[in-house]
């Protein structure tokens, strides 16, 4: 599994630093990825600016995920985004909550209701780091790759449901 930097073009292998993730996540060290990635989310939501300056970012990706949106209820975007973000770092772990929430995500977006097709889920990825990036003070590479392993999760049972 290969995944693309937000903002740097530099492949970067993820699928050793995803496994370490699966078989460590239960530890609270503030090292493992789980940790750094719910640490950053919390202190990017702190203002309330950032669920909505990334879907300013999103949108503006691409034509066809901005007509995806067109009848979107954004206030009630804004908060399944940020409750399915905070159980996709809970799924790392294994969490059962977390792996319910991944997989309804998933059925809502396959092919046979919103058709969001696996190609897409690069632009979410790159739009949420590239947003994090700017909101969270604290920002540094371990950071980011947190936030990889944590998406790439996520992009990956959502892709597979596809």
């Amino acid at each position: 599994v290969q995944s693309w930097s937000s903002s740097k073009i530099r492949k970067t292998t993820t699928l050793p630093i995803m496994q370490n993730t699966f078989r460590h996540a239960h530890r609270k060290d503030t090292t493992c990825p789980r940790t750094l990635f719910q640490d950053s989310l919390n202190r990017c939501t702190l203002s309330g600016k950032f669920i909505p300056a990334f879907y300013d970012r999103f949108l503006s990706s691409s034509d066809e995920i901005r007509n995806k949106f067109t009848h979107t209820n954004f206030q009630k975007q804004n908060e399944m985004l940020l409750k399915s973000l905070k159980l996709a770092a809970a799924a790392t772990a294994g969490d059962l909550e977390g792996l319910q929430e991944i997989k309804a995500r998933a059925e809502s977006h396959d092919r046979h209701h919103l058709n969001i097709q696996p190609r897409l889920y690069e632009h979410w990825r790159v739009a949420l780091i590239d947003t994090a990036r700017v909101h969270d003070k604290q920002w540094n590479t371990a950071i980011e790759d947190a936030w990889n392993v944590i998406l790439g999760h996520v992009i990956h049972r959502m892709t597979k449901f596809y």
